[in-house]
């Protein structure tokens, strides 16, 4: 029996659908860019690794007379836990029962939000650990956040003087700045699930996470940080027909899986965020909290 003219099906949807999740993770991505300063994000091929170095530089030996031998200085470059890319995937199944009880806008795109948060969560819980990375540099603890930003500032200098101004992003628990809102009023903006504070202090950037831990402050230049991702519109964006943007950041796809009576959203980004050297993070902590 023919279907009825006129009737939409999950494939006059579908599309529809998958565009509007593309452009919602896309542009919250985007945002986080923003926010960490990361200029691009560049496209690498699944499986290869990104390394994670720290630095250390020997006292110079003293200068010597015309003509004689000329020390050699110490330099060690040593590689941390090294980053492999890989293209995620994430699935959800809605069956047509909880499309028939509740209906498709919340059975549907009110679940395909909850997926991309969970994607953010994701993204944002590698990226805190790439920032733990062994080898990085340790700033003088202090009694209050105030004091312990400016003690994470100063150490920052001591390390990046040599390559100009740069722009410092601290990352900060909740609940320390709950105490300092106690005694002040910040204005607060909002990217990528992250709450943050433009040139806080003076000192720069402030982003309040949970991912860290209670009375640590974790800082780093903004050009310390990086940014990869595997496309997902290359051939497997084609193979499963994900609808992309031009970027390839993200891909997604929607359908019908009859055998099971549901509709499926498919979800695929490999997009990780990294400092590039773990001696240009620095930690510090608050003691008197």
């Amino acid at each position: 029996m023919a279907v009825i003219d006129n009737t939409i099906l999950t494939t006059d949807v579908a599309p529809a659908i998958s565009i509007d999740m593309v452009n919602n993770l896309s542009m919250s991505i985007r945002s986080l860019m923003e926010v960490l300063g990361v200029v691009d994000l560049e496209p690498i091929a699944e499986g290869n690794t990104i390394k994670i170095y720290s630095t250390s530089v020997g006292q110079p030996p003293a200068q010597v007379a015309e003509g004689d031998e000329i020390p050699l200085t110490a330099v060690d470059l040593v590689e941390g836990t090294p980053i492999t890319m890989t293209l995620n995937k994430y699935r959800k199944l809605v069956t047509a029962e909880a499309i028939q009880k509740v209906g498709r806008e919340r059975a549907i795109y009110k679940t395909d939000e909850a997926l991309i948060g969970a994607v953010r969560q994701a993204i944002k819980g590698a990226f805190f650990t790439a920032i733990n990375a062994e080898g990085s540099s340790t700033a003088e603890p202090k009694a209050n956040l105030q004091a312990q930003l400016a003690s994470n500032w100063g150490t920052m200098q001591g390390i990046y003087h040599e390559y100009g101004d740069v722009n410092p992003v601290h990352f900060v628990n909740p609940l320390n700045v709950a105490d300092y809102l106690g005694t002040a009023n910040i204005t607060t903006q909002d990217a990528f699930g992250f709450r943050y504070v433009e040139d806080f202090l003076g000192l720069g950037t402030v982003v309040i996470s949970p991912y860290v831990t209670l009375n640590n402050v974790i800082s780093t230049a903004k050009e310390n940080l990086r940014g990869y991702y595997v496309p997902a519109n290359g051939s497997v964006g084609q193979e499963f027909e994900l609808t992309s943007d031009e970027s390839g950041l993200v891909g997604i796809t929607h359908g019908r899986v009859l055998e099971r009576a549901s509709i499926q959203s498919l979800l695929m980004t490999g997009v990780r965020f990294f400092p590039e050297v773990a001696t240009g993070i620095i930690k510090g902590t608050i003691t008197g909290a």
